[in-house]
């Protein structure tokens, strides 16, 4: 008797018998007792690792990662991966790069691995119904939503926080303090993703505060990527433009802006407050210690799997969750001295 042949004779799902046989809290009392008796009878003997349980490729569960450095998603690979451990199933992961479609690479593990589920982490804003019908296991949009898409909240299930109205908190915290030239650090001001989202909520905050904005404080670095961070932000510099202030959407691209700056002879925050976005524990290191908006990176991730799974086991259909940021004072931040260079 396998452990399949177990779930079916009690009526629950595989994970919930490997959850039973490796003593995992979270079953009911109820049917702790009703697997443990029906292993008793048929005298199934398990082996000792969930994940051996478990190996079948019917039991895998598929994570996406788009953005092979992205240095934001380490901490939630490893909650997911932990989840779907604990919930008895096998994870499969393949990273592709920020420019590839992981919408192709899900369809194609899906197949080739049977996954019962998938985890994409990282990826666009704007599906349409025709380019994710390759997709026919539940799947779960982790750090992004499908803000530019044409899909109804009841076509996927997202977990995220609200990208726009994160920058507009960072930029209203520059705003009072008195800041007036606010530059912004971009990857794209048009990408229909997550650049675009905090670009606007950027945007949103300068109106709200009766700032005007101007196009050439706009630095776009064509990635997330720290060089090309450093050089969009020398190029800002050099362009001439002043500015006391630097909203950066990513803590990744800001620890690179910082570098910029200070090897331009600008200090920070005496001469250039910086306010990211993100919450990445090595910008908590460096020097000034970078004031940012922490995404909820673990919940994110645990969230993400809790979902998918009430999805697979048939609990639930698909769901929208947006989770709070949260400010994290640093010492990258300080009223502006006096007028702009």
């Amino acid at each position: 008797m396998t452990i399949k042949d177990i779930a079916r004779l009690c009526g629950v799902s595989v994970s919930t018998v490997s959850r039973v046989i490796n003593d995992r809290p979270d079953v009911s009392p109820a049917v702790r007792a009703a697997v443990l008796e029906a292993v008793r009878k048929s005298n199934y003997i398990p082996n000792n690792s969930a994940r051996v349980l478990v190996s079948s490729s019917s039991d895998a569960v598929g994570l996406v990662v788009r953005g092979l450095s992205n240095p934001f998603y380490s901490d939630i690979i490893k909650v997911i991966g932990r989840s779907i451990d604990e919930a008895g199933y096998t994870m499969v992961m393949q990273q592709i790069g920020s420019r590839e479609d992981e919408i192709q690479c899900g369809a194609v593990m899906e197949r080739e691995k049977k996954l019962r589920g998938i985890v994409f982490l990282g990826g666009r804003s704007d599906y349409t119904a025709e380019e994710l019908r390759p997709i026919t296991v539940p799947f779960v949009c982790c750090s992004y939503d499908n803000s530019f898409g044409s899909l109804g909240a009841d076509r996927l299930s997202t977990v995220s926080i609200d990208d726009g109205q994160t920058a507009y908190s960072a930029v209203s915290r520059l705003c009072a303090l008195g800041h007036r030239r606010i530059a912004a650090l971009v990857s794209e001001t048009d990408d229909r993703s997550i650049s675009e989202l905090r670009y606007r909520g950027y945007l949103r905050a300068l109106a709200d505060h009766g700032v005007e904005p101007d196009p050439a404080l706009v630095a776009c670095a064509g990635s997330f990527g720290l060089e090309d961070a450093y050089r969009a932000t020398r190029e800002l510099v050099a362009g001439g433009a002043g500015f006391s202030a630097m909203f950066i959407i990513a803590d990744a691209m800001a620890i690179a802006a910082v570098k910029a700056l200070e090897d331009c002879g600008r200090e920070v925050p005496r001469d250039c407050s910086v306010i990211a976005v993100d919450g990445l524990p090595l910008s908590q290191y460096i020097h000034p210690t970078l004031t940012t908006m922490c995404q909820p990176s673990e919940r994110m991730g645990a969230e993400s799997v809790r979902i998918l799974l009430d999805m697979i086991e048939g609990r639930s259909g698909n769901r929208r969750l947006v989770l709070e940021s949260e400010l994290r004072g640093g010492a990258s931040v300080a009223p502006p001295r006096g007028a702009a260079d």
